[in-house]
């Protein structure tokens, strides 16, 4: 299940989205992101290419198994590491965006750890 961060991000996005609306297009990732629509849409092109996505002839974009389990990992790493570092007390905002970098490269047996270490305080 190997993706760059530009695409678990995006597949990140999509499960937030989906979350809050009946359903999500490009046009929402898009101003979820403030990327330009065409970009968006390089994007999806390749995450459908990978599997990850399916597009409806509607244009409603739905996560696949592989495209969720990707999204929920990213989205936890998320919604963890921004809790625990606020916990520390860094700034909400900072944390949301340290957060954002460091669920891409930290490796699972790290989080893993963390989130352990933490559990056991």
């Amino acid at each position: 299940m190997k993706t760059n961060e530009s695409a678990e991000n995006y597949l990140e996005t999509i499960l937030i989205l989906s979350k809050r609306n009946p359903v999500v297009r490009s046009v929402d990732i898009a101003a979820e992101l403030g990327f330009k629509k065409s970009s968006v849409s390089v994007a999806m092109k390749h995450l459908r290419e990978a599997e990850h996505i399916t597009v409806t002839k509607e244009g409603f974009i739905y996560l696949t198994d592989s495209g969720r389990a990707i999204a929920e990992m990213i989205y936890e790493r998320h919604e963890f590491l921004t809790s625990w570092l606020v916990s520390m007390g860094v700034d909400k905002e900072i944390a949301s965006e340290d957060a954002c970098r460091i669920e891409h490269v930290i490796s699972k047996e790290s989080f893993e750890a963390i989130k352990k270490n933490n559990q056991n305080s």
